[in-house]
């Protein structure tokens, strides 16, 4: 197995940066979806049931399969032989920076989860300082990644 992710490992960490790039797309677009659906659109109204069908189709159709393929490569990277050291404190570092974005897409799947209910409390301001965290945690993905501290 080991040989199999070295011979693998260009095409696995190139399909590990897609992916990412995919989930970050939705994670950044999804919360900004949420601004002008709790701020423009009336429960009930033909806008409000055209933002449940949009956020819909990019929770499930673009963003959870992207977390999964990001979560699959990832962690075949992280079992190829020397890619990832676990003594230095960068590897710490992104795992729980993954995990906490992990946890933001769970966040955001219970907030659509409400707006599909029509039982949003949360307001545009919420939603506008939840579309910060996947920006930060991602800065701090790619930096403990490259400059490796």
């Amino acid at each position: 197995m080991t040989d199999f992710l070295i011979a693998v490992y260009p095409y696995v960490k190139s399909l590990h940066i897609v992916s990412v790039i995919s989930w970050m797309a939705g994670m950044f677009y999804l919360p900004r979806l949420f601004v002008y659906h709790a701020e423009k659109a009336k429960i009930g109204s033909e806008l409000d049931e055209t933002f449940k069908v949009m956020e819909y189709k990019l929770l499930r159709l673009i963003m959870n399969p992207a977390m999964i393929a990001t979560w699959v490569f990832g962690l075949m990277l992280v079992f190829t032989p020397g890619v990832v050291d676990w003594t230095l404190p960068w590897s710490w570092v992104k795992a729980a920076a993954v995990i906490a974005m992990s946890a933001m897409h769970g966040w955001l799947s219970k907030r659509r989860k409400e707006f599909a209910k029509g039982g949003n409390t949360r307001s545009g301001k919420t939603f506008r300082m939840a579309n910060e965290v996947p920006t930060i945690l991602m800065l701090l993905i790619v930096f403990a990644v490259v400059v490796k501290f």
